[in-house]
């Protein structure tokens, strides 16, 4: 029997097998960008086993469903939102400059994780079970992140109530994920630009309630 050789006279040096956490990443990944250009219902098993490199039993050793995957990157790309506002608004800074940092890496991720992004804020998938994981997902995230948000509104969460705390967070989070989304249409836009719009709008308002100002007929 003749071996193979690697046309240099030496046999090819053996595949080194991925490990099981390198092979998931892979698999994140790849489904990842298909749940984002497919949505949920579109995308298919195959094609998140054929872009990572693997057969579809392989990818059922790692998640039992697409729905448990689909859960799971949801939870994930949320959990790194999170994180982007505990590491930036935490600190002794005044909280105008902990504000902009957080704004500037929330909108440096939407830049650099396309496909997370539109997979957590771009893919209707429909009043569905689908459409409700994400959902119960998303209000995981909202309730880990409120209490920090009432702090940088210069109150804590136990002196506001619930519903008046909800409406503020989500006045912010709609106009910057609103922002996002039109920036999808307008790449040539640069994010500094977005980030002063966003500063412009939303800290000085922000910051006249923190002065006790409200607005009143």
């Amino acid at each position: 029997m003749t071996r193979s050789t690697d046309g240099n006279g030496a046999a090819p040096a053996p595949r080194r097998r991925m490990s099981p956490q390198a092979r998931r990443e892979v698999i994140e990944r790849a489904a990842t960008e298909v749940f984002a250009e497919r949505g949920y219902h579109a995308a298919s098993v195959e094609e998140i086993a054929k872009r990572s490199g693997i057969s579809v039993p392989v990818l059922y050793d790692h998640f039992a469903s697409k729905q448990e995957l689909h859960r799971h990157l949801l939870a994930r790309h949320y959990a790194e939102l999170r994180a982007i506002w505990h590491e930036h608004l935490s600190g002794d800074e005044r909280p105008e400059q902990r504000v902009f940092r957080t704004v500037d890496a929330w909108f440096a991720y939407v830049e650099t994780h396309p496909y997370a992004w539109s997979m957590l804020f771009a893919d209707t998938t429909g009043q569905d079970e689908a459409e409700a994981i994400r959902r119960e997902v998303a209000q995981e995230s909202r309730a880990m992140i409120l209490p920090l948000f009432a702090r940088v509104r210069g109150a804590d969460a136990d002196e506001m109530d619930d519903e008046t705390l909800d409406l503020a967070w989500e006045a912010w989070r709609a106009a910057i994920q609103g922002m996002a989304l039109w920036w999808r249409g307008h790449r040539h836009v640069r994010r500094e630009r977005l980030v002063a719009m966003a500063m412009n709008t939303l800290w000085i308002g922000l910051e006249r309630v923190r002065r006790g100002e409200s607005w009143s007929l």
